[in-house]
């Protein structure tokens, strides 16, 4: 049995979306960030 790498093609409209994804989670979270040292809650105006 040979061993020969097994290669993988990725459609690059997931990796497109993948990358959207993430910025979109780190915007986010960088809101979360200056909500939070703004106003002291992680949701403001609850609770």
């Amino acid at each position: 049995m040979k061993n020969s790498p097994i290669t993988r093609r990725i459609d690059p409209d997931k990796i497109t979306a993948e990358k959207l994804n993430g910025r979109a989670a780190l915007l986010g979270v960088i809101a979360l960030l200056g909500a939070y040292s703004t106003t002291g809650q992680i949701i403001p105006g609850y609770l």
